[in-house]
């Protein structure tokens, strides 16, 4: 197995196809939010500094993400390969990873912007933690568990998506030149099921 980043815009379904990864090949999905949460939790020195900004409302500076991206990928569940989900957003941020880790891969998942704007902004959530998209509701505006009216959450909005992918690609179309200079760029077209888009991102995997 490789050591992958994942790339992919908000919507396009990466946790899902990560998780999926992870799963057949045995190796640890890592995201920066998780190693976040764990080192504040722990108390760790890196972990009480980035809460220092969070508490500040402030962004965490590169360098202790990248230090704390660095002690996790030392861990003993990452030496067969694990995949990074979410990390690097920016080409400081990758050149940073190239010097602490050995990257054989980008994965690119690949969904055109108004599918993503369909697939985010038709979905319906409940206060009880319930999600739902309108394809599915045959026109009910109610929770099916709890019975409470559903509703669009702030960051679902259309005009909100777009926005969100108009800075996600503004971010993420350097890097993807930058993997791809290097030669460790796949793209796969995602706009299958879930299987579908699997089996090609295998195929890359097995190649």
């Amino acid at each position: 197995m490789k050591n992958i980043i994942l790339l992919g815009a908000p919507g396009a379904g990466k946790g899902t196809q990560a998780a999926l990864i992870a799963k057949q090949y045995a190796v640890p999905h890592i995201s920066t939010g998780d190693i976040l949460r764990r080192n504040i939790k722990d108390g760790t020195p890196l972990g009480l500094k980035a809460k220092q900004f969070i508490d500040a409302g402030a962004l965490v500076p590169d360098d202790v993400v990248i230090g704390l991206v660095e002690l996790r990928l030392k861990e003993e569940d990452c030496k067969n390969g694990y995949i990074l989900d979410g990390f690097p957003r920016t080409i400081p941020q990758a050149e940073a990873l190239d010097r602490v880790a050995n990257i054989h891969l980008a994965i690119n998942i690949d969904v055109p912007f108004d599918v993503i704007v369909g697939r985010l902004g038709g979905r319906r959530v409940c206060v009880c933690g319930e999600t739902y998209h309108v394809s599915t509701l045959n026109g009910e505006t109610k929770c099916k568990k709890c019975g409470k009216e559903l509703f669009i959450r702030d960051d679902d909005k259309p005009e909100t998506v777009r926005n969100r992918l108009k800075v996600y690609e503004e971010q993420t179309q350097p890097l993807i030149d930058y993997y791809k200079a290097q030669g460790k760029l796949a793209t796969i077209p995602a706009t299958g099921s879930i299987d579908e888009i699997f089996a090609e991102v295998k195929k890359v995997l097995d190649d």
